[in-house]
């Protein structure tokens, strides 16, 4: 018998380590509920498992995202109701007006409505936000908007001895091109007066924009006393500076500068990041809802002929309030069916990867007890084949 190496206790011995670790892994499984818990376990079922996981956080997240659109939309198209319910007060207002029974006195009270409600449009516009982006401003359009300066041309002068583009362009010159932009798209006139009488002078910011219809109407009105070449103010929300009034405009003169604002660039205002991947996305435009951009701008009811232009005018703004609001209720329901399919997807991604990666609990119980018997049954014959060479001893007595 030999004694130096004894081969049934070392089988018996690596037979019981494996088991050990065998059931040590069934132990991490059970105790994680992971079938894969590293690499070493299943590097291909792990990578993909790894890829699934990316796609079913990403498509969670998305749908939160097209929820959060859903919000913004919701914020936008409630002021758009409150604007529209303000249309059709203003339009009843402007009836009222066109009736022959009134008199002007009487249209000038009833004006007075007719401009607090216009002007409640525009705060509106101005100041509803959604997480702080405001959402009615035109900043949620896409558009992008550029004024040239330097392609504004005179297109009337009277009483005066301006006849080039040369004198005006160093008067209008100086007016910030981004600053311009501000009004908005169409056509715009500054009107510049210089009085005769007292010295002093009346610049006019004119719109011919083609949201009202060709009409022209004055925006905003200024008038000082010059005090030198050099003027800045502030006209409709402008910042304007014009250098060389004194040279450039004398007395009983008068001069109109055309310039127009133009569509550079005209893309979705705003992007829903709506899927997990690169360029799934929903594109949203909400147009800019001041007066002036419903075509409201210069519009009145102060006499019965204003009244009649505007019953026409308030139409054409309660139905490009109706259009955007039916383009944002539009867009939240097929946001609603973005949610319902993204959730689906993550959801059926999610069993997928539960079944790469999650451990058969019953099956992995089974392969444990397995394992316990095995081991048990290691150290048994272990404890037997140690045995085996206190039999020589009785060789030797």
């Amino acid at each position: 018998m030999i004694i130096n190496h004894n081969m049934n206790a070392m089988n018996a011995h690596r037979n019981m380590n494996s088991s050990t670790i065998a059931q040590g892994k069934a132990m991490e499984k059970l105790s994680s509920g992971l079938r894969i818990n590293r690499a070493a376990d299943d590097a291909a079922g792990l990578a993909i498992s790894e890829k699934m996981r990316s796609q079913i956080r990403g498509l969670n997240q998305a749908s939160r995202n097209a929820q959060d659109g859903i919000s913004m939309i919701q914020t936008a198209e409630g002021a758009l109701s409150e604007t529209q319910a303000i249309g059709q007060r203003m339009r009843e207002l402007a009836v009222q007006s066109a009736n022959g029974t009134y008199t002007d006195e009487d249209r000038a009270l009833i004006n007075q409505e007719f401009l607090q409600l216009k002007s409640e449009i525009d705060r509106i516009a101005t100041d509803t936000e959604f997480n702080g982006n405001k959402v009615l401003n035109g900043s949620l359009s896409g558009k992008e908007i550029n004024s040239d300066r330097n392609t504004a041309k005179v297109v009337g002068v009277s009483g005066g001895t301006i006849n080039n583009n040369t004198d005006i362009q160093a008067i209008f010159g100086s007016i910030d091109s981004e600053e311009l932009a501000k009004l908005g798209e169409g056509v715009f006139n500054i009107k510049i007066s210089h009085s005769d009488t007292d010295e002093s002078i009346t610049i006019d910011l004119i719109d011919k924009s083609h949201f009202n219809g060709g009409k022209e109407y004055i925006m905003d009105s200024f008038t000082f006393i010059p005090a030198g070449d050099n003027e800045s103010f502030e006209l409709a929300g402008v910042q304007i500076e014009l250098d060389g009034l004194n040279t450039n405009i004398e007395s009983g003169e008068s001069a109109i500068i055309e310039f127009t604002n133009e569509v550079t660039k005209d893309e979705d205002g705003v992007t829903l990041q709506v899927g997990a991947n690169k360029n799934q996305s929903i594109g949203i435009s909400i147009d800019t809802m001041r007066s002036r951009e419903l075509g409201l701008g210069g519009v009145s009811v102060a006499t019965a002929a204003d009244a009649q232009d505007a019953i026409q005018l308030i139409d054409d703004a309660v139905s490009r309030v109706s259009s955007q609001r039916a383009d944002l209720g539009a867009t939240q329901n097929r946001l609603e069916h973005t949610i319902a399919s993204t959730d689906n997807t993550a959801e059926n991604l999610q069993a997928s990867e539960s079944r790469i990666r999650d451990v058969d609990m019953a099956k992995e119980m089974m392969n444990l007890t397995r394992l316990n018997v095995l081991q048990q049954a290691s150290q048994a014959m272990l404890a037997q084949a140690n045995q085996a060479p206190q039999n020589v001893l009785s060789i030797l007595k």
